[in-house]
């Protein structure tokens, strides 16, 4: 893939709806071998973009969740330290170093998502999950990776990757990334979809979801979006709102509202929110759907 369009067609194959910006984004990611930083909302599909790549190159996809307290054990290797006392034991009265060689070997290291990434024959997709979660300390760890795709294990040695992988890092903006995480990546801000393109999605991705109801679906969201909300309703929740109409064999907003107020519990998912979405604003909402 090189082109946007090809980059964009080969997405929409896959099932993922990209705007032209975001398709231009990966076609540099891809030209200059560079991680990918996509920062957004929570529920815009700054996920599902690597899990589309993965489909699209027919390749692994690595996940590393990140949460505060991540540490380089969880996220790089970690020694099988059970199996090592096990072969101190059997080898008690050998000599020190050579135990020491024995133990500290491939056989007792324990993979974690950064080293597997770099170790895979055919590029893997590597998804740093919300970084933001992280804290600064394993942002500066990162750093060897995202620069110059090796790590070090004070035990083995530099370890060089074996193939780049592709990589992408989402971010939900919960805090300020460092100027060093940023300056090794591309950027691109991933918004919440327009209209059109939030009904394509649908029927991407919502078997029996027809144009005209997922376009309904886009407008009743949208406006949804517009009020003054705790939690936004993300496209992973408009996915499952249509998904829910469907199977209630919905044809049209306006034929079921009482449906319609019912199953908004697909989108709004605090009692605040549920408290102000009355039957009153949704028939309000209801009369801006076309």
């Amino acid at each position: 893939m090189k082109t946007r369009d090809e980059i964009a067609e080969a997405l929409t194959a896959c099932g993922y709806i990209a705007d032209a910006e975001l398709a231009i984004a990966i076609s540099l990611m891809q030209l200059l071998k560079r991680p990918l930083l996509l920062e957004g909302e929570a529920g815009v599909g700054k996920t599902e973009v690597a899990k589309a790549l993965a489909r699209v190159h027919a390749t692994e996809l690595i996940r590393l969740q990140c949460y505060e307290g991540l540490d380089q054990s969880s996220a790089l290797y970690e020694w099988n330290y059970q199996r090592q006392l096990l072969a101190i034991q059997a080898h008690h009265g050998a000599d020190a170093d050579t135990i020491e060689d024995q133990i500290f070997s491939e056989k007792y290291l324990l993979q974690r998502p950064l080293l597997a990434a770099i170790r895979q024959d055919k590029p893997p997709v590597l998804l740093i999950d919300e970084i933001d979660r992280a804290d600064d300390e394993f942002e500066a760890f990162l750093l060897e990776l995202l620069s110059d795709f090796q790590v070090s294990i004070p035990e083995l040695g530099t370890v060089t990757a074996n193939s780049i992988p592709h990589v992408v890092l989402t971010s939900n903006g919960t805090r300020e990334l460092s100027d060093a995480l940023r300056r090794r990546c591309l950027y691109h801000y991933v918004d919440y979809p327009d209209v059109d393109r939030e009904a394509r999605i649908i029927m991407a991705r919502i078997d029996g979801a027809s144009a005209s109801l997922s376009l309904q679906i886009a407008q009743m969201v949208q406006s949804v979006r517009k009020e003054d909300l705790r939690k936004v309703p993300g496209v992973a929740e408009t996915l499952d709102w249509a998904a829910a109409l469907v199977g209630l064999d919905v044809r049209g907003l306006h034929d079921l509202p009482e449906v319609v107020h019912e199953t908004l519990m697909c989108l709004l998912k605090t009692k605040e929110d549920r408290a102000r979405m009355t039957r009153e604003v949704i028939d309000r909402l209801l009369g801006k759907v076309a």
